[in-house]
């Protein structure tokens, strides 16, 4: 229902685009991966997958939106923060995980708010604190003992 809200809450963001395309149509799967199910220790590899599949997709397309990039950042914060909340056995990786995901969210939604404005959230060059978590967590998810 977050993912639902998240997305049909920026829809204005598609600019003067008809559809969602196909590359926003993955994010958007990504963000309800948990409804969707799946074998626990693989959702995290699907997640990743879907992550880079957008991506290259709306470059190859071009159909960059200022819809994709928020909803990208709004998937991964929904995916993510999910799944170590419920399948995380480690408190300090739970932690660091919601200060990846959850914390730029709300400031960016506070400061949107605020503003009257959507606001792009920073995107560090070099160290993308968000994506280490995800292969962190992956690889944790992968290699966990079922």
């Amino acid at each position: 229902m977050a993912s639902w809200l998240l997305a049909v809450s920026h829809l204005g963001l598609l600019e003067n685009r008809r559809s969602l395309g196909l590359p926003n149509a993955v994010t958007l799967l990504r963000a309800n991966l948990a409804a969707i199910g799946g074998p626990v220790r693989w959702l995290p590899v699907a997640a990743l997958a879907s992550d880079l599949i957008d991506g290259r997709l709306a470059r190859r397309m071009g159909s960059e939106t200022a819809f994709g990039a928020h909803a990208d950042s709004l998937a991964d914060a929904a995916f993510w923060t999910w799944f170590v909340l419920r399948h995380e056995p480690s408190r300090k990786v739970r932690i660091a995980a919601l200060a990846a995901w959850a914390t730029p969210v709300v400031i960016v939604t506070t400061a949107s708010i605020g503003r009257g404005r959507m606001m792009d959230a920073p995107r560090p060059a070099i160290l993308r604190p968000a994506a280490a978590m995800q292969a962190l967590v992956a690889a944790r998810a992968v290699l966990r003992r079922a």
